[in-house]
């Protein structure tokens, strides 16, 4: 699965499949006598004062065009080259470990929060503090927050942005008379009318295993807060909790509502069901849009915020997936790397990025949204205004633990509801063995 924005269009994000992710699949892959990630040619070892090399996971041809109109820009301006060097998304992911504890080029593609922070704390990646002195100004809190490592320290700049919600058809609602919900009991309340008026009230598919992790985050933070779901994702609180008890049994609430059969559909499968305004709502992210292929659907498509649970929190936490650029342990030409950064971070670079892939939305909220479709503007604004930000469950905790452990855990939930406490027991045994090898 690829994710995909309001336009329908790649969104440069990652596949959320496979067992190889991020950490510790380089060395599989390397048994498996698959050549690993290395840097660009002579680059990664080059000290050329007019060269900057990237190491670039946009392999797909949007994005990657988009990317390259950036390093054009950057090039007439500053008179640096920009040598990237461009690997297969996945394949990237997959090897990163090793390219980066080998010679790996001055600047990277990646991922903004945990992903982010372990290889920060892993000393695979430098600070650029100097950088944000410069362009701090053109992004939110929220954004500022999801760009530091655990020491406090900047370590990554963002690019674009796209927010996980709860999409609608505005017809329907209106056809129906459904008002959208501000809170759980309302939100239940919705679903018991739309199941007594012969609709699906939530899509679901999870044949991938990944939505529902979605889910649970979305319910995790809204009764939680944002703090517990980092310490929960970065392994330091326990699955055994009362508060992930509590998440549970609000989810099982929910799963009379949810769509039958899900284990065997796919996302794609369960828009179609929105699409055909059969089923109600769908928690998804903006990469749901790109099922309604007519204009008019589309036009019909809105969202709103997943609904309040707990008042302490509100709605003050939006689950958005970020992408952007990181800094090697051991850049060979640094100037020339806080040049491109410190352009990279301009609403300007933003602005020529989406004339390229508008796709997504901007990181920075200095960047222009008068090209916005309303579905973007929206996204926008919903993502710009929160005051915390997530990254979705397999980017804000170890890939290994989530495609291994969590995962195949929330499927036996789905199918289980009631065997919760044996489940939750055996994700925090194996949560320990896991996140004791950091």
């Amino acid at each position: 699965m690829r994710d995909l924005s309001p336009s329908g269009l790649s969104l440069t994000g990652p596949s959320r499949r496979g067992v190889l992710r991020g950490v510790g699949g380089a060395a599989l892959l390397a048994g498996a006598g698959i050549p690993l990630l290395s840097a660009c040619g002579d680059s990664g070892s080059s000290s050329d004062p007019k060269t900057v090399s990237v190491g670039s996971n946009q392999s797909d041809a949007v994005p990657k065009k988009a990317y390259g109109a950036l390093y054009t820009a950057f090039t007439k301006q500053s008179g640096l080259t920009v040598k990237v060097n461009t690997k297969d998304h996945n394949t990237f992911q997959e090897q990163i470990n090793s390219y980066l504890q080998g010679t790996p080029d001055d600047v990277f593609n990646w991922f903004a929060g945990y992903r982010m922070q372990f290889f920060a704390q892993k000393g695979l990646a430098s600070p650029v503090d100097d950088v944000w002195e410069k362009i701090g100004a053109n992004f939110p809190d929220a954004m500022k927050k999801l760009s530091k490592g655990a020491d406090g320290k900047y370590y990554f700049v963002p690019l674009n942005t796209y927010p996980w919600a709860v999409f609608y058809r505005k017809s329907l609602f209106q056809e129906k008379g459904y008002t959208v919900p501000a809170t759980w009991d309302e939100l239940v309340a919705l679903c018991k009318q739309m199941k007594k008026d012969g609709l699906v009230p939530i899509a679901f598919g999870d044949k991938d295993a990944w939505p529902a992790m979605g889910t649970f985050d979305q319910i995790n933070f809204r009764l939680n807060g944002y703090d517990f779901h980092v310490e929960l994702m970065g392994g330091k609180a326990s699955w055994t909790d009362a508060k992930v008890k509590a998440v549970f049994d609000h989810w099982a609430e929910l799963l009379p509502y949810h769509q039958d059969g899900f284990m065997g559909r796919t996302w794609q499968d369960a828009a179609q069901g929105l699409v055909a305004k059969k089923s109600g709502m769908y928690l998804l992210g903006s990469f749901v849009a790109q099922q309604f292929t007519n204009k008019a659907d589309l036009d019909d498509l809105d969202f709103f915020a997943f609904p309040e649970i707990n008042s302490e929190f509100g709605q003050d936490t939006v689950e958005a997936p970020t992408d952007g650029f990181m800094v090697s342990k051991s850049p060979k030409n640094h100037d020339g790397v806080v040049k491109l950064l410190e352009y990279l971070g301009t609403p300007a670079a933003e602005e020529l990025y989406l004339k390229g892939d508008p796709s997504v939305v901007a990181a920075s909220n200095k960047a222009s949204t008068s090209s916005y479709t309303p579905l973007q503007k929206k996204a926008y604004d919903m993502i710009s205004s929160a005051k915390s930000l997530t990254q979705f469950m397999d980017r804000d905790s170890r890939p290994d633990f989530t495609s291994t452990v969590m995962q195949p855990g929330l499927q036996k939930f789905l199918q289980n509801p009631k065997g919760i406490d044996s489940l939750l027991s055996s994700i925090e045994r194996q949560k320990k063995t896991i996140f004791a090898s950091e």
